[in-house]
C-alpha cells in the first residue's frame, strides 16, 4: 500500500472527553513522557479544568496539549464558555471543534463549527475540525453528502485559512461502539475529503486528515498505513497509557 506523503507528518491526538482526575492524569502523563512514542506528533486534548496542570506537566516534553472545544466568541456574557484566547494563554496547540457529541448533544450546527474554527485560528490554535456521518446516513449512501456539507461550511468561512486546519473523519456509528470502519472504507472517505479540499482551492496534499472511531492498538497500524489517513483522533484508548503508546508507535 502506498504510504502518506512525507510532508504530512503523522499526528495522534488523545481526546480524553469528560474523563480524568488529578491523580489519574498525572500517572497517565508520566507514563507517556517516559515512553518512546516514535516520530509522530502527539497531543492530548483534555477537560478544561485540567489544562493548567497538563500544561505544567508537559511543558518540557515533546507532547502537545489542547482543548476539546472553544467558544466562537472572543469574550462577553457567555457563562460556561471558554474562549480561544484563554486556551492560547495556557499554551494549547490544538482545539477540537465540531465533534459529533457536540453536534448531537449540544445542537451545534455547521456554521457554528466553522465560526469556532475561525476563532481558534485567530488566536494561533490549530483547530481539529470533525466531520462524520451517522449509521442511518451511511446506510442511506449519504456519507459523501454529509461530510461535504460539514467540511464545506468550514471552507466557506475560512477560505484560504483552511490550509491551517486538521480535519478528523469520525463516523458517528464507530465512536465508542467497538465498530470501526475498515481501512478501505476509511481511506475512501479520506480520499473524498482530500479531493474536496483540492477542488475548493486548499493545499490538500499538505492538510492532515485523521481517522477517529474505535481506533485501538490492534487496528491502528493498518488504518494508519492508508495513503490519506494521517493519524488518529483517539477516544477511550487514549486514557490507557499502554494502548495510547502503542497507537502512537503505530503511526511511525
Amino acid at each position: 500500500m502506498v504510504t502518506a506523503a512525507p510532508s504530512r507528518r503523522k499526528l495522534v491526538v488523545g481526546n480524553w472527553k469528560m474523563n480524568g482526575s488529578v491523580a489519574a492524569n498525572a500517572a497517565l502523563l508520566d507514563a507517556l513522557k517516559a515512553a518512546s512514542l516514535g516520530s509522530a506528533e502527539v497531543s492530548v486534548c483534555v477537560p478544561a479544568p485540567y489544562l493548567r496542570d497538563v500544561a505544567t506537566s508537559l511543558a518540557n516534553s515533546a507532547i502537545a496539549w489542547g482543548a476539546q472545544d472553544c467558544s466562537a466568541h472572543a469574550s462577553g456574557a457567555y457563562t460556561g464558555e471558554v474562549s480561544a484566547a484563554m486556551l492560547a494563554e495556557l499554551g494549547c496547540r490544538h482545539v477540537i471543534v465540531g465533534h459529533s457529541e457536540r453536534r448531537a448533544m449540544h445542537g451545534e450546527g455547521d456554521r457554528l463549527v466553522a465560526d469556532k474554527a475561525a476563532a481558534a485560528l485567530a488566536n494561533g490554535l490549530v483547530p481539529i475540525v470533525c466531520v462524520g456521518e451517522t449509521l442511518a446516513e451511511r446506510e442511506a449512501n449519504a456519507t459523501e453528502n454529509v461530510v461535504a456539507r460539514q467540511l464545506g461550511a468550514v471552507i466557506d468561512v475560512l477560505a484560504a485559512r483552511i490550509d491551517a486546519v486538521v480535519v478528523a473523519y469520525e463516523p458517528v456509528w464507530a465512536i465508542g461502539t467497538g465498530k470501526t470502519a475498515t481501512p478501505s472504507e476509511a481511506q475512501a472517505v479520506h480520499a473524498f475529503l482530500r479531493a474536496l479540499l483540492g477542488k475548493r482551492g486548499a493545499a490538500s496534499a499538505a492538510i492532515r486528515i485523521l481517522y477517529g472511531g474505535s481506533v485501538k492498538a490492534d487496528n491502528a497500524t493498518e488504518l494508519f498505513a492508508a495513503p490519506d489517513i494521517d493519524g488518529g483522533l483517539i477516544g477511550g484508548a487514549s486514557l490507557k497509557a499502554a494502548d495510547f503508546i502503542a497507537i502512537c508507535r503505530a503511526a511511525n
